[in-house]
């Protein structure tokens, strides 16, 4: 299986993940310009609308929570930019769509959701998203939680992370794909790269323990590595800097990783 889904720069759809690929979560990125729309509808999965960059509307209904509109949503220009984006949650049998105003960059990232669509589509504003610095040296990052297990979804987990130039990410390797919690949970993964000039690159590896998956990876701006289990660590380097958007879903939504053994003495640094 290649882990690598590579985007289009030039294209409206930047990138998306075959349906296929992996059994829990989705992903996809599209450019839209000014005036462009971008209908959604998720069926029976639950989405998470994430507004890159640029401004935008976003309106829809929910066969049980009813119409609901955000307008001029939007405040950041790059996602390299120092602020958190705005984000739309949509339940299971929700439909929307999205209207650029003046141009915007969209993720949106799927997952299963609940038959009984109970939750509300909601606004997901940056003042409630919470940010933090992981890591010391050149293992720094700066990670900003845009839906994370402490908010409510069926199956979603969302988190972007913004790592400097020369620095590893996702380090020491951490995997997550075991069922057997408290010690760890099970759940599938995607990164969606940005890169900073853009027509740099960064490396990423996934490998389980028995190395029945062991792929390094040059990964560009706007392609998608695919997590379905092992570590998964990533590199920048010099000159450059790295974002990820990513996006986690498993049968019990919570996130509790393993660290590989090899590699864990690092966090006594």
């Amino acid at each position: 299986m290649n882990l690598l889904c590579k985007g289009d720069a030039q294209g409206r759809t930047l990138v998306q993940v075959p349906e296929d690929a992996l059994t829990y979560v989705g992903f996809a990125a599209y450019r839209l310009a000014d005036g462009d729309e971008l209908p959604l509808a998720g069926g029976d999965r639950e989405l998470c609308i994430v507004l890159l960059s640029g401004k935008a509307n976003v309106r829809g209904s929910h066969p049980r929570h009813g119409a609901f509109a955000w307008d001029g949503i939007g405040e950041r220009h790059s996602v390299f930019e120092d602020k958190s984006p705005y984000a739309v949650y949509l339940p299971a049998h929700g439909e929307a769509c999205v209207t650029a105003l003046g141009g915007a960059e969209v993720a949106v990232c799927l997952a299963p959701g609940a038959a009984d669509g109970e939750l509300p589509p909601r606004l997901i504003e940056p003042a409630t998203m919470r940010r933090s610095v992981r890591g010391k040296g050149a293992n720094t990052r700066y990670v900003c939680d845009i839906l994370p297990d402490s908010e409510p979804a069926q199956s979603l987990l969302v988190v972007e992370v913004v790592t400097p130039s020369g620095h590893s990410s996702s380090y020491p390797p951490h995997k997550h794909d075991t069922d057997d919690l408290p010690a760890q949970s099970f759940l599938e993964e995607t990164y969606y790269h940005r890169v900073d000039p853009g027509q740099g690159f960064v490396f990423q590896r996934v490998y389980t323990d028995d190395r029945s998956i062991d792929q390094a990876l040059a990964v560009e701006n706007h392609d998608v590595v695919l997590v379905p289990r092992g570590y998964h660590p990533v590199c920048v380097p010099h000159g450059y800097r790295s974002y990820y958007l990513n996006v986690m879903a498993g049968p019990k939504r919570v996130w509790k990783f393993h660290n590989d053994p090899a590699h864990e003495w690092l966090l006594s640094l």
